[in-house]
């Protein structure tokens, strides 16, 4: 199997201060629907960026908010992810070209990790942006939902490079960008939702400074 992130442990009832009750309630009405369905992230990495900061909030909630989730990291080395930060770059708007032995890596390490993943065995998948798009092409028999989530800004990417994404993008059910203004122009994207990332009030780096400590 994949390798599980702890994400440690958080609880809604610690923002209650910080956020309105009816604000509380509706998360939890929200959730409701969703109790006990088993949920999994996966990432490329378990730390160092955005994507990261942002699962280790927001996996212990959904949990706390009675889903079952856990957050896996795909598998990868040195060469996959100089190939994908290509990607990633090309993705915003820098020129690129991926050759065929590029395109060859890149798959392989989808498929192991799609090997690894036992994809069928949760309710909803959630992949985090163009590292492990792919996936989901090792799973043509899927009986549950694939939820795709684009971390960076897609609106003016080489076209080469996004084309050879789309495939794999119009396979997912769903897929979240950050604005509506990133998201990409191309046919064929199921369900789009636009969800803006935010911060973490508790977290050590957005905590109240004094002045002192500020200066």
């Amino acid at each position: 199997m994949l390798h599980l992130v702890n994400a440690g442990r958080k609880s809604l009832a610690d923002y209650a201060s910080l956020v309105s009750r009816g604000l509380m309630d509706e998360v939890r009405r929200l959730a409701e629907p969703l109790e006990g369905k088993r949920v999994v992230h996966l990432s490329a990495t378990a730390f160092g960026g955005g994507v990261a900061e942002i699962l280790y909030t927001l996996v212990p909630l959904m949990a706390d908010a009675g889903l079952e989730v856990e957050w896996r990291v795909m598998r990868g080395a040195d060469e996959f992810f100089r190939v994908t930060k290509t990607i990633h770059n090309a993705l915003q708007g820098e020129p690129a070209h991926l050759t065929d032995e590029d395109l060859a890596v890149f798959e392989q390490y989808n498929r192991e990790t799609a090997a690894e993943l036992d994809g069928n065995a949760y309710d909803f998948v959630i992949v985090h942006d163009p590292q492990p798009a792919a996936t989901i092409d090792s799973y043509d028999d899927r009986r549950n939902s694939w939820i795709w989530r684009g971390h960076i800004d897609f609106s003016t990417p080489d076209r080469g490079v996004l084309e050879a994404l789309l495939p794999s993008l119009r396979r997912y059910d769903a897929s979240i960008f950050h604005l509506r203004e990133y998201v990409p122009h191309a046919d064929g994207l199921r369900r789009v939702a636009i969800w803006p990332p935010a911060i973490d009030p508790l977290q050590p780096k957005n905590m109240a400074l004094s002045p002192e400590d500020a200066r």
